[in-house]
């Protein structure tokens, strides 16, 4: 059962509408972004005001304050995945830290490297730089996934030959939640001594990160996406990679040559902090995180109408993940009409808006129509089972209003 889209996609629902409900909608986009954590926000204020020095400057104590931060940020992070400090490159989000990496990379490769292997169901930043570098003579292949996510690794190992130069495959998928095998994958890319990149930006609320265990030479991760502030993320390079890489852009030659510009030393201290309380408290939240989804899909499963979970099991997943097919109902219909009083998502943020079915569901073998009526609910350490149980009520109450049509 199809709503009228002409009905509810007249104009977007007004700030004064939500303010004039009691409660405040129950946020359920957390892999779209995180809330920032209070305890990251206290950290980063007085770096908007009194110490506001530049960490560039060499010749003054404000200037070496700020720098001081900076490189305690940059352990912070580090220490979060397992890397030593100096592999820590600030960028300004996991986008431009995939782009340095693919295309950084590609740029400064021999003429006989020119291969470059990706997933199908990569974040839209990778396809988009890939298809540049195709312009650019690299040769892409996309490689493919089964019915969950996970990628083919024998289509993988028959692919991999001396002419590859780089390997992108994400650690987690941030529609379906599908966490590949990293180390792995990491042992057939560097058979052939080809680079292997992962994007990580989904990964270190759900898992912990160890970069020299799973042996990755470049990892991207975002701040936001892990209740930091937005703006900032970085890229890892392993150490010795890092003269394989051509900047995006030149200037001071701040960040090892690898990205220059002064740094927003709030957002560093703020990711920083983002980092070191998932480095401390992390497993604690990903289990109170887990435990919520289970509830909202217990309760999901309950519904008379007929709903399938996409992707891998509960087990195997992103711990705050579940994409739900309704197979009766366009899901941005049903997200409009949940508005202004719950916050999911038909996708991934970034390309949220763009009438086309989303690629990586696609790339599980769904149709088109299929795809339209897949909604992304997304969990995190600031919501109760108040929330749950307040979001499938209202979910309920607008599935119940148009099977009454």
């Amino acid at each position: 059962m199809l709503i009228q889209q002409s009905i509810w996609r007249k104009s977007p629902v007004s700030v004064s509408v939500a303010k004039m409900n009691n409660k405040r909608p129950v946020y359920l986009d957390y892999q779209a972004t995180t809330p920032l954590d209070p305890r990251v926000y206290k950290s980063m204020q007085p770096y908007f005001k009194e110490q506001f020095g530049n960490p560039h400057s060499h010749n003054h104590t404000m200037g070496w304050e700020s720098h001081a931060a900076v490189e305690k940020a940059r352990k912070e992070v580090a220490e979060m995945i397992c890397a030593d400090a100096n592999e820590i490159v600030f960028t300004s989000g996991a986008t431009e830290a995939n782009n340095l990496a693919l295309i950084g990379i590609a740029r400064k490769s021999k003429p006989e490297k020119n291969r470059i292997l990706l997933s199908s169901i990569e974040h839209k930043c990778v396809l988009e730089a890939s298809r540049y570098l195709s312009g650019q003579g690299f040769m892409i292949q996309q490689l493919p996934v089964d019915d969950v996510g996970l990628v083919d690794l024998s289509a993988l190992e028959d692919s991999m030959d001396e002419d590859v130069l780089l390997v992108s495959i994400m650690t987690v998928n941030n529609e379906i939640g599908t966490i590949q095998p990293i180390e792995e994958i990491a042992k057939i890319v560097h058979r052939q001594n080809a680079f292997f990149h992962t994007d990580a930006a989904q990964a270190s609320v759900t898992k912990r990160i160890d970069v020299v265990q799973d042996d990755v030479d470049l990892m991207s991760l975002s701040a936001h996406k892990m209740y930091g502030p937005k703006g900032i993320g970085t890229l890892y390079v392993k150490n010795g990679v890092e003269r394989n890489i051509e900047p995006l852009f030149w200037g001071g030659g701040q960040e090892n040559g690898l990205r220059s510009g002064t740094l927003p030393v709030a957002l560093c201290v703020g990711f920083g902090a983002a980092a070191k309380i998932l480095n401390e408290h992390g497993d604690e939240m990903i289990v109170h995180v887990k435990k919520l989804r289970d509830v909202f899909f217990q309760q999901l499963s309950d519904f008379k109408q007929n709903v399938k979970l996409i992707g891998p099991d509960l087990n195997n997943r992103h711990v705050g993940n579940l994409s739900i097919l309704f197979p009766e109902y366009e899901a941005t219909d049903l997200l409009t009409m949940l508005q202004p009083n719950l916050a999911a998502s038909t996708g991934a943020a970034c390309t949220s808006g763009i009438p086309e079915p989303s690629h990586v569901l696609r790339a599980l073998g769904l149709s088109g129509d299929l795809a339209d009526n897949v909604i992304r609910f997304s969990f995190g350490q600031f919501l109760s089972e108040d929330d749950i149980m307040r979001g499938i009520k209202l979910l309920r109450d607008v599935v119940e209003r148009v099977n009454a049509r």
